[in-house]
Parts: structure tokens; sequence; C-alpha cells
């Protein structure tokens, strides 16, 4: 299924959620296989790390993070290089170059990066630059601040030592031209799709890290930034608790501060499958909510290694590494009308 097809539809296919199971050694020469392995001690159940979801169908995403991790490197490394797939994947409209522009053309990206001890980056509306996952880590390392935004983030990548280069792709632009013929200036959902890649990794010490990176809603208002480089939004790290990040319509996640909250209700004892379908609750559920309009969908890991996804209609899905197994898995949803 088309990553930006997934608001159009209403029906169920399948949800599935599955946990690895790790081998138990009882000797000292297993010692360090025990070490990758959490054991749940409510029921037992074994959870192998290290581990890397993400939203969508992005296998190759998810496994350029899990080398890095299964080589050793930094869980913050991998959702970086995790994300940068996608980015430089022109044929993927709604991440990094050959994203879908705004009304008058251009590419501008949102993302943010969250690492283990709650620093975190972000940078919004960032125009001519690929990688923006990797400047919002660069601005949670090497600035004083959280979040740059349009040309300040531009040139502070530039200064970086990042390429500018035309994000707009021939694809992507014929796509804008005949949008143009019979634009609307009032936003409209099931026109304007749109979508985000959201990676969440536990290493094998347990440690976790997020990011989180679009081009945004596709023929946006100029200026227009959604959840996605909002921390508690669109992506939310807890080390003690858990992760969650967010994809959809980024106004009605920045509404709920739907990360954050997944993450709390995790706190609060959910497990990660419960705590999504909460959120998703607190959204359908407000007051002349329009929800069947609009999509919105979260993943989420607790500390335990478990995960969880929900969405309001069919067809997201979350894309799972764990025990050599890199599969996609279909999300359960709430409108089954």
């Amino acid at each position: 299924m088309n990553r930006r097809k997934f608001i159009k539809n209403t029906a169920l296919t399948g949800a599935g959620l599955t946990l690895g199971n790790s081998l138990m050694g009882c000797d000292e020469k297993t010692s360090e296989k025990t070490k990758n392995t959490i054991i749940n001690s409510e029921n037992g159940s074994k959870t192998s790390l290290p581990l890397v979801i993400a939203t969508w169908h992005v296998k190759e995403a998810t496994a350029k993070a899990m080398e890095v991790l299964q080589a050793g490197g930094n869980v913050l490394d991998a959702v970086e290089q995790g994300c940068m797939v996608e980015e430089a994947n022109e044929n993927g409209q709604s991440v990094g170059k050959g994203g879908l522009p705004d009304r008058d053309g251009n590419v501008t990206l949102d993302a943010c990066i969250m690492d283990k001890n709650g620093n975190c980056g972000a940078v919004a509306y960032l125009q001519d630059i690929t990688h923006a996952v990797s400047v919002a880590r660069k601005v949670m390392e090497d600035t004083p601040h959280v979040m740059l935004a349009g040309e300040g983030a531009k040139q502070f990548a530039i200064s970086q030592g990042f390429e500018p280069e035309d994000l707009l792709t021939e694809t992507s632009k014929k796509e804008w031209e005949e949008w143009k013929v019979e634009a609307k200036y009032k936003p409209i959902i099931n026109i304007e799709n749109h979508d985000t890649i959201g990676m969440l990794a536990i290493d094998k010490n347990g440690d976790i890290s997020g990011a989180c990176t679009t081009s945004g809603l596709a023929y946006k208002m100029g200026g227009r930034v959604g959840d996605s480089p909002i921390i508690g939004s669109g992506l939310f790290v807890d080390n003690e608790i858990g992760a969650a990040v967010a994809t959809g319509l980024g106004e009605e996640v920045v509404k709920t501060v739907g990360s954050f909250l997944v993450v709390e209700l995790m706190r609060q004892g959910k497990s990660p499958q419960e705590a999504c379908e909460e959120a998703i609750g607190r959204i359908v559920n407000k007051p002349n909510s329009n929800y069947k309009d609009f999509q919105v969908g979260y993943i989420a890991v607790n500390k335990k290694g478990e995960t969880g996804s929900y969405s309001i209609h069919q067809w997201f899905s979350m894309t799972k590494f764990q025990n050599g197994v890199n599969e996609q898995i279909q999300s359960d949803f709430f409108n089954k009308s």
C-alpha cells in the first residue's frame, strides 16, 4: 500500500503485532545473549534486542538502522542513518528530496531527533537541504537551541558543511503543476496527501532514541509547519519508559501533544498498544471531531521492548526489525464503519 493513499481507505484487512523470541542459555557461554534479552516479569515473555520500528513500509530504512546497531553503533546514529535512507529516496514523495512542494512550488522539510538523555534538536521549514534529520541532530549537538527554522536553519546547515540542492524533482514538479489546474486554497485532506517517516530504536543495552522527518502536507500554505519537528507532538523519547512517534495530519497530533501522551500513558502502566489506542481515542472522541476526513497513526515501544501501533483509518503500517526478521505489520485501526 502506497503510504500516500492510506488516509483514503476505510476497511480492515488485518492487524498484527509480534514480539520476537530470543534464545536463553543456561551456561556462561550464553551470557552475552542473555544481556540482549529483556524478560517481562508479568508474563514471562522474552524480547530480544536490538529492535527497530518505523512508520510505514520502509524496510531499507529499518535495515540500515539495524546494521548500525548490530555493528555496535550508537542508537542515535541508527535512527539518523535509517531516516536518511528515506530522505534520499526520490521516489518517496513525502520525505526529503523529491517531496511534494507547498502551493508555491517549494519543497520544505521538517525533522527532529531525540536521544536517550532527553536531548533533542529540530528544524522546521528547511529548504534545499536533503537530510533534514542530520541538520536537526547538528542543532541538538552544536547549538544551545532545540529548533531552527526557515532561512536560519538553511544557513546553519550550510555552515555545517551540508550542500544545498534543488529538492523538487521533475516528477514532483509535474504533479504540482497538475494540482494547480484546480487548486483550492482551503486544505482538502484527501487531495493534499502527506506522510512522515518516524523511527524508534533500542540498542542491546536497552537505550532508546528516535527521529522523525517529513516534507509535510503536500501543497500546504507557504510557511506551514506540522507536528513532525515538535518534540512531544511528532516524537517523544523517555529512556526510562519508552518512545512514540506520530504520522498523519500534524495539526491534529499537535492538539493532543500525541507522542508525549503515548509515553505518559505507558508511564501509567499501559502497554504500547493500549497507549496508542487511547491516544487515537483522544482525537476521535473530541467534540465535533471530523476524524473521518483525516488520518493519524502512532507507533510506540516501551522499555521492555514491547511495541504497538494504531491509527484512525485502515492501511497504516509499521515496519519492525527484530531477531533477524524485517517485516511490515498492518496496524489495527479505529474507524471500521
